[in-house]
């Protein structure tokens, strides 16, 4: 569980409040604090199941810990291994290949988490959240139960709930041998030993990001995808990432399931797939498999039956209104726990701070969830923001969308003779004037950068024309968005562009 917020009451071990309450991680931490900012007594409830490895960790929820900043790190590293292999074309005299020590780097990552997860504790203690490190579920509709190390049973009663609990990677438990020999992404930033020869099996952001780190820092590196990469992004951009991780060393089985994992006498890991197309077996050898075939709400040990709160039948996902409120008035839900939400952290943590000031700050704004941005940290990053192509079609109709596009290659490569066959942009407009920017796609280096940038206007309703009237900051990547003249409509291939 990540974080419950709630108001506590009770005798002798128990507690007698009315206040807040968030269960959560960063955002149940969060949205706690900013509870207490607007003078409501709050408690956050925070506890994390450790993985089927054994792996746990400190306050913070998925991103702090073992999401977005310890990946966002180790993507870092395998970019600086690349830089080194420029370096010399750019006059630095550097002996290659220059060796990666992934217990240095695990480390150093390890140590900044650990560091965040200090700073959320102070935080809540400043801003005097009372934290309870306890796993809790739901004894009715305003109070929740768990129980402390000492095994003293600590009951939290409040006016208002707010369930931010996230959730967890999926493990294949049909498959032999998954739980027992692989590990997920709640593991993979906390191995103290290098994972050697690995199988990634996933096509999804996780999947990619992880099998792209550990490429770029030497690693051999194969992912097993079953279907389509990166479902629900534009599919020419994610065809286009996986084209530059394959020509970037990272090996790709495609359509194919994995049956079986099992242990080798000299510690080994033997995996048997099919292919899903002939149906011809095949096995291979790897030091580490890695799971990342999706994730699954952390609801089911909440009780929330016992509290009246509805989830999907399908995905056990909370369900909830514009108002982040769920069948239950004071009971809310925010995050990855929600159904239909985006799985983003700045979603969650600004659907947060704006339900707590409508609750207690007298405003009415709702969490707008169009156009919001996002990046998917591969190798060549993919930032994106607002509907891909398909989408674009599927809602307005082939004959009312435009696509303006171009290929570039970024500066930076030049010198270095890096490839640069899939720096991509393009832009997805509505077809009559004023030609309606529906989403922008980016394919190159930072690109979570370049898309944060235009996505504000974006979402402020920028037309095409005002992009193409908007001067470029020279001589950048993001200057290329500025740039599209070709329309994929004309026939006519983009332009590569460029200094």
């Amino acid at each position: 569980m990540a974080a419950m917020a709630v108001a506590l009451r009770g005798l002798g071990g128990r507690f007698r409040w009315r206040t807040q309450a968030v269960a959560g991680g960063v955002r149940g931490a969060a949205r706690g604090a900013a509870a207490a900012q607007l003078g409501r007594k709050v408690a956050v409830v925070d506890y994390v199941e450790p993985s089927p490895q054994g792996t746990r960790w400190g306050l913070g929820g998925t991103c702090v810990n073992v999401g977005c900043i310890p990946k966002k790190l180790m993507h870092q590293a395998a970019l600086l291994g690349g830089l080194i292999q420029d370096a010399p074309h750019y006059g630095w005299e550097v002996a290659q290949p220059v060796p990666h020590d992934w217990r240095k780097m695990a480390e150093a990552v390890q140590n900044h988490v650990k560091s965040l997860n200090w700073g959320h504790r102070v935080q809540l203690q400043d801003r005097k959240v009372k934290y309870f490190n306890i796993k809790a579920s739901f004894v009715d509709e305003h109070t929740v139960c768990g129980v402390a190390k000492g095994g003293k049973e600590i009951l939290l009663s409040a006016d208002h709930i707010i369930i931010a609990t996230g959730g967890r990677p999926r493990y294949p438990t049909h498959i032999e041998g998954a739980l027992e020999y692989g590990i997920t992404s709640d593991d993979i930033f906390w191995l103290k030993e290098s994972p050697g020869k690995t199988l990634v099996v996933g096509a999804s952001y996780v999947a990619l990001e992880c099998a792209g780190f550990l490429t770029g820092i030497g690693l051999d590196t194969t992912v097993m995808i079953r279907s389509i990469p990166l479902r629900g992004f534009d599919q020419q951009m994610s065809s286009m990432v996986i084209e530059h991780m394959a020509s970037h060393g990272t090996q790709f089985l495609r359509g194919c399931a994995p049956s079986r994992v099992r242990r080798l006498p000299d510690g080994h890991l033997q995996v048997t797939w099919e292919d899903c197309t002939t149906g011809k077996e095949d096995t291979g050898t790897f030091d580490t498999v890695l799971w990342a075939i999706g994730r699954v709400p952390d609801t089911r040990s909440l009780n929330l039956e016992k509290a009246g709160v509805d989830t999907s039948p399908d995905t056990q996902k909370i369900l909830v209104d514009s108002r982040e409120g769920t069948s239950v008035p004071h009971i809310y839900a925010i995050g990855d726990v929600v159904e239909g939400r985006p799985e983003l952290t700045p979603t969650a943590i600004m659907a947060g701070r704006l339900l707590v000031q409508r609750l207690f700050g007298g405003s009415s704004d709702l969490m707008d969830y169009d156009n919001v941005p996002t990046t998917v940290f591969t190798p060549l990053e993919y930032g994106c923001v607002g509907l891909s192509e398909e989408e674009a079609v599927a809602r307005h109709g082939q004959e009312h969308v435009e696509v303006y596009h171009a290929h570039y290659k970024p500066l930076e490569f030049t010198v270095a003779g890096r490839d640069a066959s899939q720096c991509y942009v393009k832009m997805v407009c509505l077809r009559e004037p004023p030609q309606l920017v529906l989403g922008l796609h980016f394919l190159g280096p930072n690109a979570g950068e370049v898309t944060q940038g235009f996505a504000l206007g974006i979402k402020c309703g920028a037309s095409y024309a005002q992009v193409m009237r908007t001067v470029g900051i020279h001589p950048t990547c993001s200057e290329e968005v500025v740039k599209l003249r070709i329309s994929k409509r004309s026939g006519l291939d983009p332009t590569v562009t460029g200094c």
